[in-house]
C-alpha cells in the first residue's frame, strides 16, 4: 500500500467496555482530589508532583497551561488548582519520552490508527524532528537544518499568502508577539488561530455593540453579583475554579440561574476541598435551570425580555432608563421586535414550562448587578454572533454594564488565547496596529485581509497554500470536517509543527513534515545565564508571568520565542532589518517593543510580576469615547432556524470530564457516569424508544450539507436527560461531522454545537 492509503486521518473506530453509573450530583470534593493525585503520582511521581503543584498559579509561579480563569488576589496554602489543571500539568510534566528511536520503531501509518489518547500518552516530545517524502519515519534533524528547510521552503514560495501561520492559545505573549512580528514582515495576515474555532463569535459580538472584544468584569465582581447567569458552559468540567466564584455569588445572597441543554454536576453543588463545608455537604449552587434546547438561547432570552417589557409597562423600574436614554442606541427597535415576538411559539421553541419562565423573570426583574457568563454552548452555532447579541441586549436593559457586580463575561478556554489576540495574532488588518509597526520596526505591514482557520483549510485544500507551520495546538483534531481538514494538510509541501507532545497532526502531513520540540509551562527556561519568564492574559484581562521550574523534558528543547525567531532569522538571513537573534534571547526586550506597539503595557516586566496588572477596558470603566459611535449598540436578532427534517436531530459536541480542548487525559466522563468509552451519543430516552433503539445499540450518524455526506461510524447509544430532538457527543470523534463551509456569520466559527444529523442503526 501507498503512504497516503494506508495512513488513517479520522483515526480507530472501535469500542471498549462502556460502563454506566448515574450522573454525579456535585462536582469537586474528596474525590475530586483524590482523582487529580493519582493522575499527577502516575504521571509525574512524587517529587515533580510536589514541586509542580506547590508553585501551581501561585504569584511569580506556573500559570496553568488549562483554562484561562483568574487567580484570586489571596491564593490558598493548600493549592491554587482544580482537578482538571493537575490533569493539564501532569500531561505536561510526565516523565514519559518520545525520542528519536520511538519514532524509529512506529511508523507513521502505524501512529494515525492510534486513538488520540493513546497517542497523547506517548510522552514528550525530546529532539527535532523530521518526515521526508516518501518516508515512513520521522527522524532526527538538527536545529540549524530544521531552520534551513523552513527558511528555503518560504522563500520558494511565489506568494507569501501561500504560507498558513496557525497560533494555539497556549502560547505566551513573547511568543505570540514576535510570531505575529515575523508573519507581517514575511508578507502576509494568514494568521488563523484557536480563537476562529471557539470565541471568535463572542469578540465580534462584543466587538460591534461594546466597541471590545472582551468581557468587562472581574474576578472580584461574583463576590457583588446579584445574579450569575452561565449560559452553554460546564464549569465543572471546563473551568472548575469557577465553581469557587459561584459560590462566593452564593455566599453573599446571590442567584445562579444556569442555561444548558445538559444539566451538569458543576452546576448543581460544589464541595470546596478547601473547606469543611465543602468536604461535609457543600454548597448548591443553581437557583434555576432552564434545561433549553440546543441553539434555542436566543428564542429563550426574547421570551424573558418580552415578559420583562411587559412588566415594565405595568410597574417602573424593571429597565434603567436613565442607563439606556444616555448610553445606548436602539432600544426602540428591540422592544418593537420584542412586541412582535409569539409567546407560545417563543415557549415551544426554547422548551422551557412556563413556571420555569415566570420564576426567571420575577428574579431578574428585582435585581440590576447581572453577570452572563458563557462558552462555546452559545458561540458555535450559525448564529453564535447574534447569541451573544442577545445577552449584550439583557444586560443593557438591566443597565448592568460598567457597574460592580454586573457584566460580561466570557469564559476562555485556552490559558492564553485572549493574550495571543491582545498582541497582534489576528487575521483581520488593524490600521492602528499596522502604523505602530512601522513606526516602531521599519517596515510596512501587508494590509490585505488574511486567511481565518476555516478558510485556510479551503486554501491548502485547493492548493493555494502550500506551507502550514503551527505554534502549538493539534490543528487536524481541533478543527471542524476532519477528513476534509486531514486531506488539506497533506496536500502542502511542508507543515510544521511547534509542540510539546506527540499530537494527531504530527501524523497526517505535507510532503516534508517538521516537529519542533519546545519549552512547556512547568520548564525552566534558562539561556546565558539568565532565568527567563514569560506571560499571558487571562479571561479578565489580566497580564501577569508564568516561571518554569522543572529541568527541561530534554537538553534539545528550545524556547517558542526563541524557535519563531529563529524560524524568521533562516528567512530573512543577512538580509534581516530586525535583530530577531537579540529579541528571541532577551524577553525583557520583546516586552519593551509589546509596550511600544500597544497601549496599557507601559513598564511592563515590573508590573508583570507577582499580581500582574490589568489591561485598559473601556466598559468596565465605561468610557463613552471609546464605544461604537459613543454609544452602546442593542440589537435585534433573528430566531434560529434549522428545519430539521423528521428523522433528524441537532447534535451538539461536548467535552469529557477527562478532556480538556482536543488532549484525552482518560477514557471516563465521572460527573456524567460514563466510563472506558467515549464513542458514545447521548440521547432523550422517548426519542430512543420511538426509533426502537435500546441503551448500548450501536448507531452511525450521519450529517449530510449541500449534498455531501458524512459519517462518524460506531456508536453507542446512552438515553439521557438531554432534550428531545438533541443529541450529544464527544469531540474530536464527531468532528468528522462538521462540514468546514458551516459557520456563524461574521465570526466563521465552526457550528459544532448545531449540527443536523440522522442515526442509523449498525
Amino acid at each position: 500500500m501507498t503512504k497516503k492509503q494506508s495512513i488513517s486521518i479520522i483515526g480507530p473506530k472501535n469500542l471498549s467496555d462502556l460502563r454506566l453509573t448515574a450522573p454525579q450530583q456535585y462536582a469537586a470534593g474528596i474525590s475530586a482530589v483524590k482523582v487529580a493525585l493519582d493522575h499527577a503520582m502516575k504521571e509525574m511521581g512524587l517529587t515533580r508532583s510536589f514541586a509542580t503543584l506547590s508553585k501551581l498559579n501561585q504569584q511569580e509561579g506556573i500559570d496553568c497551561p488549562g483554562c484561562a480563569w483568574p487567580d484570586p488576589k489571596k491564593r490558598s496554602s493548600l493549592g491554587e488548582f482544580c482537578e482538571n489543571g493537575v490533569k493539564a500539568i501532569a500531561e505536561e510534566a510526565t516523565t514519559h519520552r518520545v525520542t528519536p528511536d520511538f519514532f524509529a520503531q512506529h511508523t507513521v501509518a502505524e501512529m494515525s490508527h492510534w486513538t488520540d489518547y493513546k497517542i497523547g500518552k506517548s510522552g514528550r516530545l525530546t529532539h527535532p524532528m523530521v518526515l521526508r517524502e516518501g518516508s515512513e519515519h520521522y527522524e532526527k534533524i538538527s536545529w540549524d537544518d530544521a531552520f534551513a528547510l523552513i527558511g528555503k521552503q518560504l522563500r520558494a514560495l511565489d506568494d507569501p499568502n501561500e504560507g498558513i501561520f496557525y497560533t494555539s492559545g497556549r502560547s505566551s505573549n513573547e511568543a505570540a508577539f514576535l510570531y505575529g512580528l515575523f508573519i507581517r514582515a514575511f508578507g502576509t495576515n494568514n494568521m488563523p488561530d484557536c480563537s476562529n474555532m471557539c470565541h471568535e463569535s463572542s469578540g465580534v459580538a462584543l466587538g460591534e455593540t461594546l466597541g471590545i472584544g472582551k468581557g468587562s468584569v472581574t474576578l472580584e465582581d461574583f463576590g457583588d453579583a446579584e445574579v450569575v447567569m452561565v449560559i452553554g458552559q460546564n464549569p465543572g468540567t471546563n473551568h472548575p475554579r469557577m465553581l469557587s466564584a459561584l459560590e462566593k455569588c452564593k455566599s453573599n445572597g446571590g442567584k445562579v440561574i444556569a442555561i444548558n441543554p445538559l444539566e451538569e454536576a458543576g452546576l448543581i453543588r460544589f464541595k470546596n476541598p478547601q473547606e469543611i463545608k465543602g468536604i461535609m455537604g457543600g454548597t448548591e449552587l443553581t437557583d434555576i435551570h432552564l434545561q433549553v434546547k440546543i441553539n434555542q438561547d436566543v428564542a429563550l432570552l426574547k421570551l424573558i425580555m418580552k415578559r420583562l417589557a411587559e412588566r415594565e409597562e405595568r410597574e417602573s423600574g424593571v429597565f434603567d432608563w436613565e442607563f439606556i436614554n444616555q448610553k445606548t442606541n436602539g432600544v426602540e427597535a428591540l422592544l418593537a421586535d420584542l412586541k412582535r415576538q409569539d409567546e407560545a411559539q417563543l415557549l415551544a421553541q426554547c422548551g422551557i414550562s412556563e413556571e420555569k419562565i415566570n420564576e426567571t423573570v420575577e428574579l431578574l426583574a428585582q435585581r440590576k448587578r447581572i453577570i452572563i457568563c458563557w462558552a462555546m454552548g452559545l458561540t458555535q452555532h450559525k448564529n453564535g454572533v447574534e447569541n451573544i447579541k442577545e445577552c449584550v441586549n439583557l444586560l443593557l436593559l438591566k443597565g448592568s454594564l460598567g457597574i460592580k457586580g454586573g457584566g460580561t463575561c466570557p469564559v476562555r478556554g485556552h490559558s492564553n488565547v485572549q493574550g495571543d489576540r491582545t498582541v497582534g495574532i489576528m487575521h483581520h488588518v488593524s490600521p492602528k496596529l499596522n502604523a505602530s509597526l512601522e513606526r516602531v520596526f521599519g517596515f510596512t505591514p501587508p494590509d490585505q485581509e488574511g486567511l481565518d482557520t476555516v478558510h485556510a483549510i479551503q486554501a491548502m485544500h485547493e492548493g493555494r497554500a502550500k506551507v502550514f507551520i503551527a505554534l502549538g495546538g493539534n490543528f487536524l483534531s481541533a478543527a471542524s470536517d476532519t477528513a476534509y481538514t486531514g486531506e488539506a494538510l497533506q496536500r502542502c509541501d511542508l507543515t510544521v509543527s511547534i509542540s510539546t507532545k506527540l499530537n494527531r497532526t504530527h501524523l497526517i502531513t505535507g510532503k516534508t513534515a517538521l516537529i519542533l520540540p519546545t519549552l512547556g509551562r512547568t520548564e525552566k527556561d534558562h539561556k546565558a545565564g539568565k532565568d527567563r519568564f514569560v506571560t499571558v492574559e487571562n479571561s479578565m484581562g489580566r497580564v501577569h508571568q508564568s516561571h518554569g521550574r522543572l529541568a527541561p523534558a530534554s537538553d534539545q528543547l528550545m524556547s517558542e520565542p526563541e524557535i519563531v525567531a529563529r524560524m524568521a532569522q533562516a528567512y530573512f538571513g543577512v538580509d534581516a532589518k530586525i535583530s530577531w537573534q537579540q529579541l528571541g534571547t532577551d524577553y525583557d526586550l520583546v516586552r519593551q517593543k509589546i509596550s511600544e506597539v500597544f497601549d496599557g503595557f507601559d513598564n511592563y516586566t515590573k508590573r508583570s510580576q507577582q499580581a500582574g496588572f490589568d489591561l485598559p477596558n473601556h466598559t468596565r470603566v465605561w468610557d463613552e469615547s471609546k464605544l461604537p459611535g459613543g454609544k452602546a449598540q442593542f440589537t435585534v436578532c433573528g430566531l434560529p432556524q434549522h428545519d430539521l427534517a423528521a428523522d433528524e436531530f441537532l447534535l451538539m459536541t461536548i467535552r469529557s470530564h477527562d478532556q480538556f480542548n482536543t488532549t484525552i487525559y482518560g477514557m471516563d466522563d465521572r460527573y456524567r457516569g460514563i466510563y472506558n468509552e467515549r464513542r458514545v451519543v447521548l440521547i432523550n430516552a422517548k426519542d430512543a424508544e420511538m426509533m426502537g433503539l435500546e441503551k448500548f445499540d450501536k448507531v452511525d450518524l450521519v450529517s449530510r450539507y449541500d449534498g455531501i455526506e458524512r459519517k462518524a461510524e460506531n456508536f453507542l447509544i446512552i438515553p439521557y436527560n438531554i432534550p428531545r430532538g438533541n443529541l450529544a457527543a464527544y469531540f474530536p470523534e464527531t468532528n468528522v461531522l462538521i462540514p468546514h463551509d458551516q459557520y456563524a456569520d461574521k465570526s466563521h466559527t465552526p457550528i459544532s454545537k448545531s449540527v443536523r444529523v440522522k442515526l442509523i442503526r449498525r
